[in-house]
């Protein structure tokens, strides 16, 4: 099953035939709200605003292992997410739609980034953290919908929630990245964990401070502007892609637990293995 999660301005999904509201405390503490499952075009569906209701949470409070657990435990097997982003790229315009398939973690040890610890370990690899499928389907989806979408570029993850110098543009930029954001890290590492499929459609809001031009530098006002533009446009990418059959997952995602666990089932407690379990689906 699918599941979206909604970045800023994102927070409900226009034409689901709602069967049912999950809430509901994990393991790892509260998700950002209730999920919302049921269907759209006919495609069965679990919906997830990032930041709540309101959008009450800054980046570096979202609690990213209780929304994807919480995602996995309802049943989802690939994730789509959606997020405003910065362009650290002139070919890379405000108002494009683009798919990262790398990820820098430029953020500061501050957010829980993994389920494991705390006697259970496991190395998860994440060298293709993406789902190569899942970002052919939304391109094509894309194609049909005469949206262009870009695709194949590295997203550097910064903590926030304060916006960036122009020296740390300048620096993602030559450490190759060419958008960046605020939340898809640890998120897209956690949905490795959990086995999930993964990708993430970005809303570039902006070409960040890189540029000599103090009017193209980022600004919240900028920020929503854009982003209420865009938004129009990945609903209707969403829309395109759901009216044809998903693909299926990748092997390297639905079974990146099976090599990766050190700790053995006799070791763990009744509760890590309960929680494990839903990992494992």
């Amino acid at each position: 099953m699918l599941a979206i999660i909604g970045g800023t301005g994102f927070y409900d999904l226009d034409g689901l035939r709602l069967d049912e509201r999950i809430a509901g405390a994990t393991p790892f503490g509260e998700p950002s709200g209730e999920i919302l499952r049921g269907s759209l075009h006919g495609q069965p569906l679990l919906f997830l605003a990032r930041h709540g209701s309101g959008h009450r949470l800054l980046p570096h409070e979202v609690n990213y292992r209780a929304n994807i657990f919480a995602l996995k435990r309802a049943g989802a097997t690939q994730l789509l997410g959606f997020s405003a982003v910065g362009s650290l790229a002139l070919d890379t315009p405000p108002g494009a739609l683009a798919m990262p398939g790398q990820y820098v973690d430029w953020t500061r040890g501050q957010r829980e980034r993994t389920f494991f610890g705390r006697g259970v370990a496991a190395h998860v690899s994440t060298a293709r953290p993406v789902s190569a499928p899942l970002v052919e389907a939304v391109c094509a989806a894309g194609r049909r919908a005469g949206l262009p979408v870009q695709r194949g570029l590295t997203y550097a993850c910064v903590e926030g929630p304060r916006l960036g110098t122009q020296a740390e543009s300048h620096l993602l930029r030559q450490l190759g990245c060419h958008l960046v954001g605020m939340t898809n890290v640890p998120e897209v590492f956690l949905a490795r964990e959990a086995q999930m499929a993964y990708a993430t459609v970005g809303l570039v809001t902006d070409y960040d401070c890189w540029l000599d031009d103090p009017a193209q530098h980022v600004s919240v006002g900028a920020i929503f502007e854009r982003y209420r533009q865009t938004l129009a446009d990945a609903r209707r990418l969403l829309d395109a892609l759901l009216q044809e059959p998903l693909p299926e997952p990748e092997p390297e995602s639905r079974q990146a637990l099976a090599q990766a666990l050190l700790t053995p089932d006799t070791a763990l407690s009744p509760e890590q293995r309960s929680w494990l379990e839903v990992l494992r689906r």
